[in-house]
């Protein structure tokens, strides 16, 4: 049951969030009724566990703020907006945010940063990015399916 906009209940952040959140996940097409499906296919869209997003979608806790993104791109919402609808953080803030933030960085960019000119160094850096890049993914893909990732050596 979401919390209506009268009750004390709607003002705490976790239900707030639940609330705005089950509201966009519906109009994103998700089908959140018990056994349909929406709530598990969020959980895949978001990289969260299928229990995770109940309890977010109840109001009974923020996801983790790493999950922020992927939700927001989940629902097809801009990341300020959400936070700000969902009361984890001001206008204020949302404006600062949204000024201070960069486009993410690439490797390539990280090692310009850094000054790694060396074109041998270069390539043993981002190809070891790239593998680290393909092992979170691998956890991440396992963590999703309920196993653990093994790492290979």
């Amino acid at each position: 049951m979401q919390p209506t906009e009268g009750t004390s209940d709607a003002n705490t952040p976790a239900r707030r969030f639940g609330a705005v959140v089950h509201e966009a996940a519906q109009r994103a097409g998700y089908d959140l009724r018990p056994g349909a499906g929406g709530r598990l296919a969020l959980a895949r869209d978001t990289g969260m566990s299928a229990s995770a997003v109940g309890r977010m979608l109840r109001g009974e806790t923020l996801p983790r703020p790493s999950q922020f993104q992927r939700i927001a791109q989940a629902l097809d919402l801009d990341l300020p907006d959400l936070l700000v609808r969902g009361g984890v953080i001001s206008e204020d803030s949302a404006n600062d945010l949204s000024q201070g933030v960069r486009s993410p960085i690439t490797p390539e960019g990280a090692l310009d940063t850094w000054g790694i000119t060396h074109p041998v160094i270069r390539r043993f850096l981002l190809a070891s990015i790239a593998q680290a890049v393909a092992l979170q993914r691998e956890c991440e893909t396992e963590s999703l399916r309920g196993g653990t990732a093994h790492t290979r050596r």
